[in-house]
């Protein structure tokens, strides 16, 4: 019985000790910023149904490179547009600034429906990107367009 003490009564003790160390530590999260995607975009990635858009095009008809969508304070402005989910400037909305899901286009003549699509902004090898998939009309061709912002 005695052997069976030496034992039971550090386990126990050394157990007391463990148990009254632990609590529960609340962690305060820190508050998400707000997306902000104000500036100049360019394209660097672009594909139509997978295709890679670089490749395929002739750089006389359509020049990525020179493409720009320009955000500024809740408006748009499109330079060397190409297919895009709007053809005019106007503005724009996130479906939330600080977990953005979703782009909402208005333009400001033509067609001033509303139109959104999906909306990525991950950052990829260090660089801060904004992905955006549509489909410019015909419903059969789906865009992809990855932008980083000009400096």
């Amino acid at each position: 019985m005695k052997k069976f003490n030496k034992i039971i009564f550090p386990l126990g003790i050394l157990f007391m000790f463990a148990w009254m160390s632990c609590k529960t530590d609340k962690i305060n999260g820190i508050a998400e910023p707000v997306k902000d995607i104000t500036g100049s975009w360019k394209i660097v990635k672009a594909t139509r149904n997978g295709t890679d858009l670089f490749s395929l095009l002739d750089t006389n008809y359509y020049n990525l490179n020179k493409f720009r969508v320009d955000f500024n304070e809740g408006k748009y402005t499109l330079v060397n547009p190409l297919p895009f989910i709007v053809s005019e400037n106007g503005t724009y909305a996130l479906d939330n600034p600080q977990f953005p899901f979703k782009i909402t286009f208005t333009q400001t003549t033509g067609s001033t429906t509303p139109v959104s699509t999906a909306f990525t902004y991950p950052i990829v090898n260090g660089v801060r990107t904004l992905t955006l998939v549509f489909s410019p009309g015909c419903p059969e061709n789906t865009y992809s367009y990855t932008l980083v912002k000009v400096n």
